[in-house]
């Protein structure tokens, strides 16, 4: 052998060594524990102790009986002084056989929660283990459950979202999937499921959404109900709103194209189908009166609070209200005094059509403690208080006026929007943007009155549409909606677009909505939210109810000048029917395009009441107010102001006056500067300055003195407002009033 030949030999030798001594040498630490044999072992133990652990589960959970819902306790509503109001709970259901079900709209429910029911072992173990995983960490309900589940949770488990109770519907739910044919599950499934409208069960639901008994549903009708089961209280489609509307079509659609392509429905016939929509839901028994409006905005605010609607079903809760009975009483009273007492639908037909809703809040505490939701439950279903589909017109001005101040804004020349700024108030004066340009936009004022130059203070207390329509482009359309959702409005109602026809108050609001917005105000711009609910309790389970009071929205400041100014509408502008001796009281009128509602939302220092008067006709459609009563048009500060004026007196006698503690130099509420030390009030050149003096009228009557003296004289060649110390024209026009304050004349546009 030569020398390369025996080298390579030695290393060769060196490499067995080195291999074996390592291969030899005894693990240390963490290493031991995680060789790839050993974490093998470790998963298949834990396999075949999951599976040890539920075989012995198996064995040990026996299906059980009905449970409690089958014995449903009523629900006790009652006052704030603790009598009882009502009690509800008895459950409106009746079990029908699957045959007496036509097929198709049996397909409707497996399609619509559980494709493959007719397949599976009855469970879904993924769903049930993302379920378990998303209530370990709070993340609420979740679905993924099979039908056999669901029917499981309905007849024998109950709502609650544990992980105990998860793993019981599983093993429960395979048990019956073994015992029972699918078919005698679907059936139990479709008589169980909770369906809204106080309806358990497919035959009292059919009769609830489309008053026939269940044989006669078509395959849509069987679609709607069989998509309403996800979310009932939302997929109501006669009072959800424009989002549960989208969401419960696009839902229908889901299971009707799931039916198609599990061959259940012909396709020819699927794409000629229509949204079979709901009747109108009808009163409940017992629910007469204003109870029934309080019952169900009370269930609302539970549900919103985290109960479900399965839970406030199944009874025994005790559900105490914010409702004050003298209060109530009043506020009722005043409702029949000041205008039901006056209307004559026999001989005059508009005054069928006359709708009130009105809510009374405690500025301090969010409290409702007197609410009127129309005629009563079980004649007019819709909740006038709580319905959103009206517009507040006028009485969006002062938030306009708020947004102003809180943004610290400019007219158009740069000077700060204050009380006493001067705007052009002529009639159809175009809108302009900071560069001068048109937008488009020039609304009349009302009776299509020019004011020429006037205070901010004076068009507030005449409701003068262009001058609000100018503030609101010179502070910013953008900054005008964050303010007003600030305070309070519902940023999706119907109507609220980003555009210069905001400033009328063209967008959809409640009297609950208003409310609670001037109760903001009331409270120094700190945010106050209208509950109905005081407590809600059930044995040891009682509601977390959300804070009905939060922090700053807008400076005191701003909240307190806008006060000061609305307290001038009430001395001497358009709300002057509420003026109360020695009372002090803020508040603003408002009258909708073509007079389809008129409202009055004020407030004193301890209590806030928004009051809106609504135009309805067949169908639920929106008609004109003109004429009703006997009158010419129904503005803010007839009807609705009287009845303000009415419930106000009674709610806070021997309350003793109160008077504002505002912190501002502003507005109606502020003395003048003395006469000795004269001032001069800013001057805008953010709208044209008025071409004409206004007209006159047969009986005139002097407008609101501003607190400063403003320039009013145009100048004869355009500009801005003359600076000279001409005084206003003190005589603007008004047209003849009846009896009770209603303006008559032709229709106006939002006085």
């Amino acid at each position: 052998m030569g020398r390369a030949e025996e080298r390579r030999a030695r290393q060769k030798s060196a490499r067995k060594a080195r291999k074996g001594a390592k291969k030899g040498a005894k693990k240390t630490g963490i290493r031991r524990f995680f060789t790839w044999k050993m974490v093998l072992g470790y998963f298949l133990s834990l396999g075949l102790l999951l599976v040890g652990g539920f075989i012995a589960l198996y064995f040990w959970v026996d299906v059980p009986n009905a449970n409690a819902l089958a014995k449903a306790e009523a629900n006790i509503y009652k006052y704030s002084d603790g009598s009882i109001m009502a009690r509800t709970g008895k459950v409106n259901r009746e079990s029908v056989p699957l045959s007496k079900i036509p097929k198709d709209v049996q397909h409707t429910f497996v399609a619509a929660e559980n494709k493959d029911f007719y397949s599976d072992p009855g469970v879904s173990f993924t769903g049930t283990a993302r379920g378990m995983i998303n209530t370990l960490l709070g993340r609420g309900k979740q679905g993924g459950s099979t039908i056999t589940q669901q029917y499981v949770k309905n007849y024998y488990l109950s709502q609650e979202q544990t992980v105990s109770r998860k793993l019981k519907e599983l093993v429960i739910s395979l048990k019956v999937d073994q015992q029972m044919s699918k078919d005698d599950i679907l059936a139990g499934y479709i008589n169980t499921s909770f369906y809204g409208r106080d309806a358990y069960g497919i035959q009292a639901a059919a009769r609830a959404y489309y008053n026939k008994d269940v044989q006669e549903l078509s395959v849509g009708e069987g679609a709607y109900l069989a998509a309403l089961l996800q979310a009932p209280s939302q997929y109501d489609y006669s009072v959800a709103g424009p989002n549960g509307k989208r969401l419960v079509k696009q839902r229908w659609n889901y299971v009707l194209d799931n039916m198609v392509q599990k061959h259940w429905l012909d396709p020819g016939k699927r794409k000629g189908m229509k949204f079979p929509k709901p009747l109108d839901p009808r009163p409940v028994p017992g629910m007469d009166g204003q109870t029934g409006y309080f019952v169900e905005a009370a269930k609302q605010e539970l549900y919103k609070s985290g109960v479900s609607e399965d839970e406030l079903a199944a009874g025994g809760w005790t559900i105490t209200l914010n409702i004050d009975k003298k209060k109530q009483k009043a506020l009722e009273r005043a409702v029949r005094t000041q205008l039901t007492d006056d209307l004559k639908p026999k001989t005059r037909p508009v005054d069928k059509h006359a709708q009130v809703g009105a809510v009374s809040v405690n500025p301090k505490n969010g409290a409702i403690v007197a609410m009127y939701g129309g005629a009563g439950a079980t004649e007019h279903w819709m909740n006038n208080a709580t319905r959103e589909d009206y517009q507040p017109a006028s009485t969006f001005k002062p938030l306009i006026l708020a947004a102003a101040l809180e943004n610290d804004s400019t007219t158009r020349d740069g000077t700060k929007i204050t009380a006493n700024t001067i705007y052009d108030g002529d009639s159809g004066r175009p809108v302009k943007d900071a560069g001068g340009n048109n937008v488009g936009f020039a609304p009349p004022n009302e009776d299509h009155r020019d004011y020429g130059p006037i205070t901010v203070q004076t068009a507030m207390n005449n409701s003068v549409n262009s001058v609000f329509a100018q503030m609101a482009q010179d502070v910013g359309l953008e900054k005008v909606k964050k303010t007003a959702t600030a305070l309070g409005m519902n940023p999706k109602a119907g109507g609220f677009d980003v555009a210069p026809a905001m400033s009328l108050g063209v967008m959809g609001a409640s009297p609950q909505d208003m409310a609670g917005v001037y109760a903001t105000l009331d409270n120094h711009g700190e945010k106050v939210t209208p509950s109905i609910i005081k407590s809600a309790v059930k044995g040891d389970q009682r509601a977390e109810l959300p804070d009905t009071t939060g922090g700053e929205v807008i400076s005191r400041t701003a909240a307190d000048s806008v006060t000061s100014v609305l307290t001038g509408v009430v001395d001497k502008g358009t709300g002057t029917a509420v003026r109360q001796e020695g009372q002090a009281v803020a508040g603003k009128t408002g009258t909708s395009d073509d007079n389809k509602s008129a409202w009055f939302t004020g407030y004193t220092p301890n209590l806030v009441t928004s009051v809106g008067m609504f135009g309805e006709g067949k169908g639920g459609k929106q008609v004109t107010l003109t004429g009703t009563g006997g009158g010419g048009r129904v503005n803010g500060g007839g009807y609705p102001a009287e009845i303000w004026a009415a419930y106000m007196k009674a709610a806070l006698d021997g309350q003793g006056s109160a008077k504002f503690d505002l912190d501002t130099d502003m507005g109606a509420a502020v003395p003048p500067p003395s006469s000795t030390s004269p001032t001069t009030p800013p001057t805008s050149q953010s709208s044209e300055p008025a071409t004409s003096a206004p007209p006159t009228s047969e009986t005139p009557t002097t407008p609101p003195t501003p607190t400063t003296t403003p320039p009013t004289t145009p100048p004869t060649s355009g500009g801005k407002p003359s600076t000279g110390t001409t005084t206003p024209p003190t005589t603007p026009p008004t047209t003849p009033t009846d009896t009770r304050g209603v303006r008559l004349g032709p229709p106006g546009r939002h006085g």
